[in-house]
């Protein structure tokens, strides 16, 4: 059986090409910039890159050393989205418990976890290296 030729598709996006694409995909990005910064754990490390980037010019001794101190940063702030983005989708099937739910926020957090301690052992070793 054929669809109307008149029917919207389910995602607009996914229709979209070119310029278009990049300026509908852009403000997304923006919106979940926004979602984030409503989580407070992702708002502490919003706050703390607001320090820390700038810092990683003073105590980077090299460019690499600077997008190093600066890429750690970031990727804290991402994988935090990406655990924000588990559990809301978890939270979404359902508030009932089960194992697989939890397993998959529990690994969520992990990934937050080794993100933080990643970024604190660069910025320990970095600030070991200057003053050390």
């Amino acid at each position: 059986m054929r669809e109307p030729a008149n029917r919207e598709p389910v995602n607009a996006q996914k229709q979209r090409t070119g310029l278009s694409r990049l300026w509908h995909a852009f403000g997304y990005s923006l919106a979940g910039l926004r979602a984030g910064w409503g989580e407070t754990a992702f708002r502490q490390e919003a706050i703390a890159a607001l320090l820390l980037l700038p810092a990683a010019f003073w105590l980077g001794q090299n460019w690499l050393e600077t997008a190093l101190l600066a890429s750690v940063v970031v990727l804290v702030m991402v994988v935090e989205l990406l655990n924000t983005g588990i559990e809301t989708a978890i939270d979404r099937i359902g508030p009932e418990w089960h194992d697989l739910s939890k397993r998959a926020k529990d690994m969520g957090s992990a990934a937050v976890l080794l993100s933080l301690l990643l970024c604190a052992g660069v910025w320990l070793a970095a600030l070991w290296a200057r003053m050390g």
